[in-house]
Protein backbone atom coordinates (compact mmCIF):
# COMPACT_ATOMS: atom_id res chain seq x y z
CA UNK A 1 0.00 0.00 0.00
CA UNK A 2 1.90 3.13 -1.02
CA UNK A 3 2.16 6.09 1.46
CA UNK A 4 1.44 9.66 -0.11
CA UNK A 5 1.55 12.79 1.64
CA UNK A 6 1.16 10.77 4.86
CA UNK A 7 -2.20 8.88 3.77
CA UNK A 8 -2.03 5.14 2.71
CA UNK A 9 -3.84 5.04 -0.57
CA UNK A 10 -5.66 1.62 -1.79
CA UNK A 11 -3.91 -0.85 -3.72
CA UNK A 12 -6.71 -2.20 -5.47
CA UNK A 13 -8.30 1.03 -7.29
CA UNK A 14 -7.04 2.82 -10.08
CA UNK A 15 -4.28 5.92 -9.24
CA UNK A 16 -6.47 8.43 -10.31
CA UNK A 17 -9.05 7.15 -7.58
CA UNK A 18 -6.66 6.55 -5.05
CA UNK A 19 -5.71 9.47 -5.33
CA UNK A 20 -8.34 11.21 -3.99
CA UNK A 21 -8.32 9.96 -0.68
CA UNK A 22 -5.94 12.62 0.38
CA UNK A 23 -7.59 15.43 1.65
CA UNK A 24 -7.33 18.48 -0.81
CA UNK A 25 -7.26 16.17 -4.09
CA UNK A 26 -10.21 15.99 -6.15
CA UNK A 27 -10.76 13.81 -9.05
CA UNK A 28 -9.55 17.25 -11.10
CA UNK A 29 -6.42 17.38 -9.29
CA UNK A 30 -5.80 14.08 -9.33
CA UNK A 31 -6.32 14.09 -13.50
CA UNK A 32 -4.07 17.15 -13.61
CA UNK A 33 -0.89 15.50 -11.55
CA UNK A 34 -0.97 12.41 -13.80
CA UNK A 35 -1.21 14.08 -17.20
CA UNK A 36 1.63 16.41 -15.73
CA UNK A 37 3.59 13.35 -14.87
CA UNK A 38 3.06 10.70 -17.93
CA UNK A 39 1.93 8.20 -15.43
CA UNK A 40 -1.32 6.02 -16.44
CA UNK A 41 -4.41 7.22 -15.05
CA UNK A 42 -5.75 3.47 -15.33
CA UNK A 43 -2.53 2.07 -13.58
CA UNK A 44 -3.08 0.60 -10.11
CA UNK A 45 -1.65 1.58 -7.07
CA UNK A 46 0.24 -1.15 -6.48
CA UNK A 47 2.24 -1.42 -10.04
CA UNK A 48 3.51 2.39 -9.46
CA UNK A 49 7.20 2.65 -9.31
CA UNK A 50 8.97 4.05 -6.20
CA UNK A 51 10.48 6.95 -8.73
CA UNK A 52 6.54 7.57 -9.61
CA UNK A 53 5.18 7.30 -5.84
CA UNK A 54 8.11 9.58 -5.15
CA UNK A 55 6.62 12.42 -8.14
CA UNK A 56 3.63 12.52 -7.12
CA UNK A 57 4.46 13.40 -3.55
CA UNK A 58 6.79 16.16 -4.30
CA UNK A 59 3.92 17.56 -6.57
CA UNK A 60 1.27 17.20 -3.96
CA UNK A 61 4.38 18.99 -1.62
CA UNK A 62 3.36 22.06 -3.59
CA UNK A 63 -0.66 21.87 -2.69
CA UNK A 64 -1.79 22.44 1.01
CA UNK A 65 -3.31 19.09 1.85
CA UNK A 66 -4.51 16.87 4.97
CA UNK A 67 -3.46 18.95 8.00
CA UNK A 68 -2.17 21.94 6.60
CA UNK A 69 -5.34 22.37 4.52
CA UNK A 70 -7.59 21.43 7.36
CA UNK A 71 -5.89 24.12 9.54
CA UNK A 72 -6.66 26.91 6.83
CA UNK A 73 -10.36 25.90 6.61
CA UNK A 74 -10.81 26.05 10.45
CA UNK A 75 -8.95 29.50 10.72
CA UNK A 76 -11.46 30.86 7.85
CA UNK A 77 -14.43 30.17 9.72
CA UNK A 78 -12.99 30.85 12.92
CA UNK A 79 -12.32 34.08 11.64
CA UNK A 80 -15.60 34.24 10.21
CA UNK A 81 -16.98 33.91 13.74
CA UNK A 82 -15.07 36.45 15.26
CA UNK A 83 -15.90 39.51 12.92
CA UNK A 84 -19.86 38.32 13.69
CA UNK A 85 -20.53 37.91 9.59
CA UNK A 86 -23.33 36.07 8.46
CA UNK A 87 -21.50 33.31 7.52
CA UNK A 88 -19.90 33.01 10.50
CA UNK A 89 -22.99 33.08 12.86
CA UNK A 90 -24.65 30.25 11.23
CA UNK A 91 -21.55 28.59 11.92
CA UNK A 92 -21.93 29.14 15.53
CA UNK A 93 -25.82 28.31 15.39
CA UNK A 94 -24.93 24.90 13.58
CA UNK A 95 -27.01 26.10 10.70
CA UNK A 96 -26.07 25.88 6.60
CA UNK A 97 -24.18 28.52 5.74
CA UNK A 98 -24.64 28.65 1.92
CA UNK A 99 -28.14 29.89 1.45
CA UNK A 100 -29.72 26.66 1.69
CA UNK A 101 -33.32 26.21 3.36
CA UNK A 102 -34.28 25.16 6.66
CA UNK A 103 -37.66 24.37 6.80
CA UNK A 104 -37.33 21.17 5.48
CA UNK A 105 -33.99 19.00 5.16
CA UNK A 106 -31.05 20.57 6.29
CA UNK A 107 -31.14 17.16 8.30
CA UNK A 108 -27.42 16.37 8.62
CA UNK A 109 -26.70 19.72 10.33
CA UNK A 110 -29.69 20.26 12.43
CA UNK A 111 -30.03 17.11 14.20
CA UNK A 112 -32.85 14.57 14.79
CA UNK A 113 -36.23 16.03 14.51
CA UNK A 114 -38.17 17.12 17.51
CA UNK A 115 -41.50 16.86 17.70
CA UNK A 116 -43.61 20.14 19.34
CA UNK A 117 -47.04 20.78 19.12
CA UNK A 118 -50.03 19.44 20.75
CA UNK A 119 -50.02 16.69 23.84
CA UNK A 120 -51.75 13.50 23.72
CA UNK A 121 -53.62 13.52 27.54
CA UNK A 122 -51.25 10.10 28.60
CA UNK A 123 -48.06 12.43 27.76
CA UNK A 124 -49.77 15.60 29.66
CA UNK A 125 -50.41 13.15 32.40
CA UNK A 126 -47.04 11.72 32.96
CA UNK A 127 -45.57 15.57 32.60
CA UNK A 128 -47.86 16.39 35.45
CA UNK A 129 -46.97 13.38 37.47
CA UNK A 130 -42.91 14.51 36.75
CA UNK A 131 -43.32 17.65 37.49
CA UNK A 132 -46.05 19.21 39.27
CA UNK A 133 -46.93 22.40 39.03
CA UNK A 134 -47.56 24.97 41.40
Amino acid sequence: MPRIAGVDIPNDKPIKISLTYIYGVGHATASKILSELKINPDLKANKLTNSQIQSIANWLDRLPTEGDLKKIVRDNIQRLKRIGSYRGLRHMAGLPSRGQRTRTNARSIRGRRKTIGAMTKEMRQKMETVTPTK
